[in-house]
């Protein structure tokens, strides 16, 4: 249809036309990235006091008073996307308003901590992290809450310890790694045997690799993101909102070489988890068998996790509950509709049935 109006044009100004255009749109993308490499901000937050500590993993409180409710974010991103900047902090508006939260921040993997597997993190660190908590907490069972990737380590560790757990919350957690595109996830698990050599070498998938898995997802992401970028008004509250999230995008962590093959082969290669046939400690995960009060959180315009497969695990879990919220995976904690979205709605699910 459009060949008629082109041929109208003539092939010398449509040239033209066209080069304009690359040219304006890579200099869109040039400025932001200049803007945002000499942007000011900073993220000055000073983490809350550290209560329990093992290798390379903390447990934060961030105090309050109220229901009690433990946070374990992704192994691959640091945990504080849940405390990212002042206005942008889940954890301190929960505190703030009847919910008493910890973070299990996993840390930077130490060299001992290279060799360790889903087992060794799940049946061992989470466990014992969860066991802090209650201590600290005198004893009270909190709510697991998983964003992402640690939504399957809470399922995991909430069936090994359900008496340990008063109630599950599974904020954008992959499960059935197939539930969308097969061959996608296929794909991603293909690159195991490019990242082998490093593995070997390293002893951990470099954030490096981890963050061309990301690429994988949207490649035109950081041209369109940066061209946006550059239109912000500079020193506005939208351009800091932007910089601070960039900056944790880019402050990736490593993942052990073990965990790293359990993932890529295990989960998005053989969907382990969506077959039922994913083991923690020799035992199957099972999401059937959890009969905690549990809510199952699927943004809808996720990119990162595909809806399909985190409903998977709301459809497993007998008598979850299921939200799904209009915004993506990263949205939905900082983006501007964050806080009437989820973070209230779940501040009222957490204080309705989680003793305090």
């Amino acid at each position: 249809m459009l060949q008629p109006h082109l041929a109208a044009v003539g092939a010398d100004a449509l040239a033209r036309a066209v080069d304009r255009e690359m040219r304006h749109r890579l200099d869109r993308l040039l400025t932001g990235i200049e803007r945002y490499r000499r942007h000011p901000y900073h993220r000055d937050l000073e983490d809350p006091p550290t209560v329990w500590a093992e290798g390379a993993a903390r447990l934060l409180d961030f105090g309050g008073r109220g229901a009690p409710a433990l946070f374990v974010p992704s192994l691959v991103n640091r945990g504080y996307i849940l405390d990212l900047s002042r206005h942008r902090s889940l954890l301190r508006w929960l505190a703030g308003n009847g919910v008493r939260p910890l973070l299990l921040d996993w840390g930077r993997p130490v060299a001992a901590e290279r060799s360790f597997d889903l087992t060794d993190l799940i049946a061992g660190r989470l466990t014992r992290a969860l066991a802090a908590a209650r201590r600290h907490l005198d004893g009270r069972r909190p709510a697991l809450v998983g964003y992402c990737m640690g939504g399957l380590l809470t399922v995991a560790a909430a069936q090994r310890r359900p008496d340990d757990v008063a109630a599950l919350v599974a904020l954008a957690t992959p499960w059935d790694f197939h539930a969308d595109t097969p061959a996608g996830a296929r794909r991603t698990a293909a690159l195991l045997p490019v990242f082998e050599p490093a593995l070997g070498v390293l002893g951990e998938l470099p954030v490096d690799a981890i963050q061309t898995l990301f690429l994988m997802l949207d490649p035109l992401l950081g041209l369109k993101k940066f061209s946006r970028f550059a239109e912000l008004p500079e020193g506005s509250e939208e351009a800091d909102d932007f910089v601070a999230l960039e900056d944790w995008l880019n402050d990736g962590v490593p993942l052990p070489a073990p965990v790293a093959r359990e993932c890529l082969g295990g989960w998005y290669g053989r969907n382990d988890p969506g077959r039922g046939r994913w083991h923690v400690a020799g035992e199957p995960v099972g999401p059937a068998r959890l009969t905690l009060p549990t809510l199952v959180v699927v943004p809808a315009r996720d990119r990162i996790v595909p809806p399909a497969s985190a409903a998977a695990l709301a459809a497993a879990i007998p008598g979850a509950e299921r939200w799904d919220p209009p915004l993506g995976h990263i949205g939905m904690v900082v983006s501007g509709g964050a806080e009437a979205t989820l973070w209230r709605p779940l501040r009222d699910w957490l204080v309705r049935t989680v003793p305090a």
